[in-house]
């Protein structure tokens, strides 16, 4: 058995619970804000002009952090098949190893720091 290999695997391994981990996270968040961003009613009767204004800035923050956590879902989701295929912590354009410290940041980077410029 390849040494290099089997360290990759235990890296991989690594960054795998703390993925799952997040993504689990994640995805709880998504579920549990999903109302947040529903539509702002307009009936002038019950809600004056400026907390019309202030429910729809409410509402633009939470579709857009909405927004955020589902894309940070799917690059979780990329990374976690990246693992199941062998190819976590190799850089997506050159094939060379993506540095430690880079995954420590952010384990779903899919590219070095020479192509990520």
């Amino acid at each position: 058995m390849n040494t290099k290999s089997q360290s990759d695997r235990e890296r991989a391994e690594r960054y795998r619970t703390r993925l799952e981990a997040e993504l689990a996270e994640t995805e709880a968040l998504v579920a549990a804000n999903a109302g947040n961003s529903a539509p702002v009613q307009l009936d002038q009767q019950s809600v004056g002009r400026l907390a019309r204004m202030d429910a729809m800035q409410v509402q633009a923050m939470a579709q857009e952090a909405e927004r955020r956590r589902k894309d940070r879902v799917l690059r979780i989701r990329g990374a976690l098949q990246r693992i199941e295929e062998g190819e976590f912590g190799y850089c997506a354009e050159c094939g060379e190893e993506i540095a430690e410290g880079r995954l420590d940041i952010d384990p779903t980077f899919h590219l070095c720091v020479k192509c990520a410029r």
